[in-house]
């Protein structure tokens, strides 16, 4: 079992305290104003940002039409052009929904910025912006303040904090998310020397010798129907039979050799 790192005593008390700070105002049913109060202090406190510096409020955005208001945009270089983060939030008891999505989208892709964050205090969600044609939206992360046990949510707002995002760290992450596609995680599960070396772990433990084929039709059992479909896609690379049958002539040898020695 792997050791859990112990978390650090001064952001142990700043996430109970924001947790706190979101309960309280969730059974007052506290209005957008009553939360934003909160989530400002949230940024602070558990994200490291200067709020008066780092953090600009009811940001002008330019649309098509009228000019519009997101509520919060972070900038974490001085003279940047356009902020990093993106951030709509809604009243804490309002559950978050797709239009909510489409509306803090909306603000990122018309000022150019590849970052989403909604929340309402309770739920968090981190979303990249691809600028494709159309323009795609994705969930990179979230978790839900109450809920969530302090380690992960020590995890989750270090993502977004003040000292990660000024290094960089939200670009790593989404390059890593691209690398772990469920297409690319499937095509090295079911690449040539991967089943090679799950037939020969197999044969191991289990003293049995499955075919290349019966193991695709193994792994494509376990899978969900979204996977199952994007697996249809992917090419196969199955070890020859002719390349197997030499396997096992070359090991009979040496266990022969091995033998008359």
């Amino acid at each position: 079992m792997v050791k859990q790192k112990k978390l650090d005593k001064t952001i142990r008390k700043s996430l109970l305290d924001a947790q706190k700070l979101i309960e309280t105002v969730a059974k007052a049913d506290g209005n957008e104003a009553e939360t934003r109060k909160r989530v400002d202090r949230i940024f602070e406190t558990v994200m490291g940002y200067d709020t008066f510096q780092h953090i600009s409020r009811e940001y002008a955005v330019k649309g098509v039409g009228d000019t519009e208001h997101a509520d919060f945009a972070i900038q974490v270089d001085e003279g940047a052009t356009k902020p990093v983060i993106m951030v709509e939030l809604k009243r804490v008891n309002i559950d978050l929904v797709p239009k909510h999505v489409k509306q803090a989208a909306s603000y990122a892709i018309n000022i150019g910025c590849e970052w989403v964050l909604l929340t309402n205090g309770k739920e968090w969600r981190l979303y990249h912006v691809t600028f494709a044609q159309p323009p795609q939206t994705k969930l990179v992360e979230s978790w839900r303040l109450a809920d969530d046990n302090l380690e992960l949510l020590a995890e989750k707002f270090e993502l977004i904090g003040y000292k990660n995002v000024k290094k960089g760290g939200l670009e790593k992450l989404w390059e890593k998310r691209n690398v772990l596609t469920p297409r690319n995680v499937l095509k090295a599960l079911l690449s040539e020397a991967s089943l090679s070396l799950m037939r020969r772990e197999l044969k191991k433990t289990t003293g049995v010798m499955i075919t290349p084929e019966e193991i695709v039709g193994s792994i494509r059992s376990l899978l969900n129907e979204a996977a199952g479909i994007e697996m249809e896609n992917i090419k196969i690379s199955l070890p020859k039979s002719g390349q197997i049958r030499r396997t096992r002539k070359s090991k009979t040898i040496q266990e022969t050799n091995t033998d008359d020695g």
